[in-house]
């Protein structure tokens, strides 16, 4: 297969794959986002494609990778159209999205973002960079003033590293040149995601600049968000499939399911596209539904991402259908459920949930869950358990999950095969060697990693611990979830 995906080819394509309906040449840029990967184009880029599609014309995406070039490599020559791929276990759809204008790489030329960030036609910057893009203390939600890059960026404002640098630099030229004030929407699985960002973002400005700091206080709105959809890492199987239904080429389609949510804070410094016409829901608190996804989803599939790598099953399908890890996790949603606020039915999200983790076609990989997983632990575990202990209710299965969070971090699996961890602030700690030292002293040095547990648990906690991480290293993983959940 020779021809490949672009403008050129839309018309030749299958009758039954969707594609733009629009006139991509009249579509100037309203969004700039910030971490170009698979989540954005298969869930905001998809909405925004839906915009367009109605006449919106004004909302086109400049996408924007902070690190590699891997995504504009693949894009470019493809006049940046992709395929969006949706799976639901029983067959799959296919729709080219054409929302994507131009997708730049920041260090390869930092003045190109901050100019399309300054660009007086935007007026919205989405951001997808994961928790560690927003080097924040998560325990405080203040910024990591220390870290080698926020200093880099206080010192050289043209050539930034972070979203702070960039947004900073890009804010202070648009309210010199009379610009609309931007909307910051954080579609990162962070708690107060909104809240976050703008303290962080104000706190950086500070620091250069503290007129320019109240300004962002007081003219740039960062509304909290949440997002839910399964979007696994594109396969080269994924390439191949798509390539066979389209008759051409696509060098980055995106997989997804069919179920989606994307909630958002009603808080905009300037007009926003018509996104609640595809589905997207504005309401005045983010917060019920942003815990019951972080808990119930986020938890679940940490938890299940632990199970895979410590047992050596590679998908979250492949776990979920080991009846041991499903009635685990059904105790696991019973015990967390009574944390989420009555505005929710968590009830009837978990139905929803046991469907998506059964999707055999998404072949969402475990390791790719359990990336970062120091920084996801604390808001989608500890936090219910902490929650849980204080009020004296049931928490066996969180406190069982964060100990197979420790058992995952391991140097090998239970078939002795290796872990691979992609953690990057779990490799800046001296992780303990769980192969040699005993269970007690495992618990003791991780609870000594603040940047997951703060100041440190009590005893009790640290005891309920390292009872529950013994048994999973003395009888296995799969046996301690069958005695808990028959113990139940």
């Amino acid at each position: 297969m020779t021809d490949r995906l672009n403008d050129a080819v839309l018309n030749r394509l299958p009758e039954g794959v969707a594609r733009p309906r629009y006139d991509r040449s009249a579509v100037t840029p309203g969004i700039v986002h910030l971490g170009v990967g698979a989540f954005h184009r298969g869930h905001q880029a998809v909405f925004v494609d839906d915009c367009l599609n109605r006449g919106e014309t004004g909302w086109g995406i400049v996408a924007a990778s902070l690190r590699s070039a891997t995504t504009r490599d693949a894009l470019a020559p493809q006049d940046n159209l992709y395929t969006y791929c949706e799976r639901d276990g029983q067959g799959e759809t296919l729709r080219v999205v054409g929302s994507i204008l131009d997708v730049l790489v920041a260090p390869e030329n930092p003045a190109a973002l901050l100019a399309a960030l300054a660009d007086p036609r935007v007026k919205i910057v989405t951001l997808t960079v994961t928790e560690k893009g927003y080097l924040a203390d998560l325990s405080t939600e203040r910024l990591m003033t220390d870290h080698p890059d926020i200093a880099h960026d206080l010192a050289h404002a043209h050539a930034p590293r972070t979203i702070y640098g960039y947004l900073t630099e890009a804010i202070r030229q648009r309210q010199a040149a009379g610009a609309v004030p931007l909307t910051l929407l954080s579609c990162d699985n962070l708690p107060s995601n909104g809240r976050i960002l703008h303290r962080a973002l104000a706190d950086f400005a500070a620091r250069r600049d503290p007129a320019l700091a109240d300004y962002i206080r007081d003219a740039i709105r960062c509304p909290c968000v949440m997002v839910d959809r399964i979007v696994p890492a594109t396969t080269d199987a994924d390439r191949d499939g798509v390539a066979a239904g389209l008759g051409v080429a696509d060098a980055w389609p995106v997989v997804a399911e069919p179920y989606f949510r994307w909630v958002i804070e009603d808080d905009f410094a300037g007009p926003r596209p018509a996104l609640e016409r595809s589905g997207a829901e504005f309401v005045a608190d983010v917060e019920p539904f942003e815990h019951m996804k972080l808990r119930m989803l986020n938890g679940a599939h940490t938890a299940i991402a632990a199970i895979g790598q410590s047992t050596g099953l590679a998908t979250v399908d492949a776990v979920y259908a080991v009846p041991e890890v499903r009635d685990f996790i059904d105790l696991y949603w019973r015990q967390v459920g009574p944390t989420l606020r009555p505005e929710v039915d968590g009830a009837a999200y978990v139905v929803g949930l046991r469907q998506r983790f059964a999707n055999p076609s998404l072949k969402h990989k475990a390791e790719q869950i359990a990336s970062d997983a120091s920084q996801k632990v604390p808001q989608r575990i500890l936090a219910p358990l902490r929650e849980l202990r204080a009020a004296g209710q049931p928490h066996t299965a969180p406190m069982l999950a964060l100990a197979l969070w420790l058992r995952s971090c391991a140097a090998t699996n239970e078939k002795g095969q290796g872990i691979a961890i992609h953690d990057p602030a779990f490799h800046d700690w001296d992780a303990p060697d769980q192969d040699t030292l005993p269970p007690e002293e495992v618990v003791r040095r991780f609870l000594g990693f603040s940047r997951v547990f703060g100041s440190g648990p009590d005893q009790t906690f640290a005891a309920d611990l390292t009872a529950a991480y013994t048994d999973i290293r003395t009888q296995g993983v799969l046996a301690c979830l069958r005695r808990m959940t028959k113990e139940g």
